[in-house]
């Protein structure tokens, strides 16, 4: 476990409300996650007073949203409603192919306008949406679907194996190929390092960074995959930054390639260094989308919100004290 001072603080926070989870999960999701944000200022701030968290004058708000991936259980409407309750400024939308499709690209034209009439009644932004592929015409659709729908950016992941040279050669083939149809529809692609994937590490990233030199290509940067490299997230975000379209957050229990059960993966739960990846990001002036991504198994609706509650309040908490929020 880290021992900066600041995560230390964060993680006895948090795991005090885990004593009060039973009597929190009867409240609302506005009561829980003002539960676990309350506690977290007394133990930080004497007085217990939110008011005292300085905002820092000058700097966009971080907007947080969460990948809907982890409603997967419900309804798009569901879990957009879901995720206005938990908090968070908006959503990612999930088209995953065989994992969790609240937008199916194949029928993208007929299911847009009831994405978009759903995010309006819940009140969020659309800040990004995931589709994994890289396939060429599963991409088109989506990004389609994303001028439609005013979203910014589009998620993919690498593919590829590994440290084989090929593969990376490849998939920079594909992701230069891909950016470049990104910028038809004024869409931003973003790649993430990936465990035993192509791009992996900070290494292999920099490397993608120098190799596809398009404004419509950037870096999803996720600590857990980062972690799950042997690196240091809060030390490696200084690196990738000038090329951050998006971040993917969530904790992660253990060195991989897991990141642990969908519980475990609730910000301050895990390993990793938050409030020192969350003050490396506010120290450079990042002010993307911050999306919560919480994969696994099928959680029912009270699951994940619970996962989405506590990540949301934990997140809020350590971006008041760095004056973000």
């Amino acid at each position: 476990m880290n021992k900066d001072g600041g995560s230390d603080i964060c993680r006895r926070s948090f795991y005090a409300n885990l004593y009060k989870c039973e009597e929190h999960l009867s409240k609302s999701a506005h009561e829980f996650r003002e539960a676990v944000e309350t506690d977290f200022y007394i133990m930080y701030n004497k007085n217990g007073d939110k008011n005292q968290m300085l905002y820092r004058e000058g700097f966009d708000m971080l907007q947080l949203g969460i990948n809907t991936v982890l409603f997967k259980a419900v309804d798009v409407k569901t879990a957009l409603k879901a995720i206005k309750l938990a908090g968070y400024d908006g959503a990612e939308l999930s088209a995953i192919q065989g994992m969790c499709e609240h937008i199916v690209l194949d029928a993208w034209e007929t299911q847009a306008p009831i994405v978009k009439a759903a995010a309006a009644e819940a009140g969020v932004k659309l800040l990004s949406m995931e589709v994994a592929s890289l396939d060429e015409e599963r991409l088109k659709k989506a990004f389609e679907a994303a001028r439609y729908l005013s979203i910014p950016v589009v998620n993919v992941g690498p593919g590829g194996k590994s440290d084989v040279e090929e593969d990376f050669q490849e998939t920079i083939k594909k992701l230069t190929a891909r950016a470049q149809l990104a910028k038809e529809y004024g869409v931003k692609l973003c790649c993430k390092a990936h465990v035993n994937s192509s791009i992996y590490s900070t290494p292999t990233t920099l490397r993608a960074m120098e190799l596809i030199d398009l404004d419509s290509f950037g870096v999803d940067m996720d600590p857990s995959h980062i972690h799950r490299a042997g690196e240091k997230p809060e030390d490696a975000l200084a690196s990738v930054v000038s090329r951050m379209g998006h971040v993917h957050i969530r904790d992660c229990y253990g060195p991989g390639p897991s990141p642990g059960e969908p519980a475990k993966q609730a910000c301050g739960r895990g390993e990793i260094n938050l409030y020192g990846y969350f003050k490396a990001l506010v120290d450079a002036n990042y002010d993307g989308p911050v999306c919560l991504e919480v994969i696994g198994p099928e959680q029912t609706l009270q699951q994940a919100q619970a996962i989405a509650s506590e990540s949301y309040g934990y997140m809020n908490a350590i971006l008041k004290i760095l004056g973000a929020r």
